[in-house]
């Protein structure tokens, strides 16, 4: 086995992607416990050096994904790898004795996203919801047509409520969302309903188009793309087996010619 498959297998173990996910963790709760006046005075050294090891590793760590590509270039074809590198970089850039110290600090901590290429059930959960943005703009551009509509008339009817709530149409599209997200939407129903005993069908069909039926087309276009990945996975699962039993097929069949000749060459 060459330097390359070792350095392959490496890349490609569980225990070296549970290795980056507790070293991952354990630097995000380290970055919690620096926002510690106490905790960072006392414990300063311990913390500086965490945060090289941190950055050693991570450099380590991409030293391996890369140098186990069979060409270089091919480690920058993955968005996911592309991502890693620039965090790795950016973190490594001199920044701390500069006027960007403040920017520098803040830059570690985008390296808690690491978890995402670290774990490959994270990755595959990324994917899916960037497969998924097309119909969820789909959806929310639906969405804002119902708000606009929704704003348009609770500002032409509840305008002259003393709450101020209706008295334009951007804020009351900011209401419209205090209701979608159930924040004391029934304050601001039954203030309406004492001027206008009719006003509870505007909010309840309101309620129920903006909250429920468009929360179950999110919900129905999430799972609608995590079933596809299944797919997908059942579908390269399904290859591999049958790329092993050609390969079996085809060692069964070089066997078989073995003992032909053997028989042959015993006549």
């Amino acid at each position: 086995m060459t330097a390359i498959q070792k350095l392959e297998q490496i890349r490609d173990s569980r225990w070296f992607s549970n290795l980056t996910t507790i070293i991952i963790i354990a630097y995000a709760s380290i970055l919690g416990f620096k926002t510690l006046d106490e905790v960072e005075s006392q414990y300063d050294m311990f913390l500086r050096f965490a945060d090289y090891f941190v950055t050693i590793y991570f450099v380590f760590e991409l030293a391996i994904k890369m140098v186990a590509e069979k060409r270089f270039l091919n480690f920058f074809k993955s968005g996911w790898n592309v991502f890693d590198f620039i965090i790795v970089v950016i973190t490594l850039l001199p920044l701390e004795s500069s006027s960007f110290a403040a920017i520098a600090r803040l830059m570690r901590v985008f390296r808690i996203l690491r978890l995402f290429t670290a774990r490959p059930e994270l990755k595959a959960i990324i994917d899916m919801l960037i497969k998924a943005i097309p119909s969820i703009i789909d959806i929310v551009i639906l969405m804002f047509i119902i708000f606009y509509i929704y704003a348009i008339i609770g500002s032409f009817f509840f305008v002259d409520l003393p709450s101020g709530l209706w008295k334009d149409f951007l804020i009351s599209m900011l209401t419209l969302f205090r209701v979608l997200t159930f924040e004391d939407w029934t304050d601001v129903m039954y203030e309406a309903m004492e001027v206008y005993p009719w006003a509870w069908v505007y909010f309840v069909s309101f309620v129920i188009i903006a909250a429920f039926v468009f929360f179950n087309l999110f919900v129905a276009v999430i799972i609608g793309e995590m079933q596809k990945l299944q797919e997908a996975e059942m579908k390269d699962e399904i290859h591999e087996d049958h790329l092993k039993l050609d390969i079996l097929l085809e060692e069964v069949k070089a066997l078989r010619e073995e003992i032909k000749d053997l028989k042959d060459k015993d006549k």
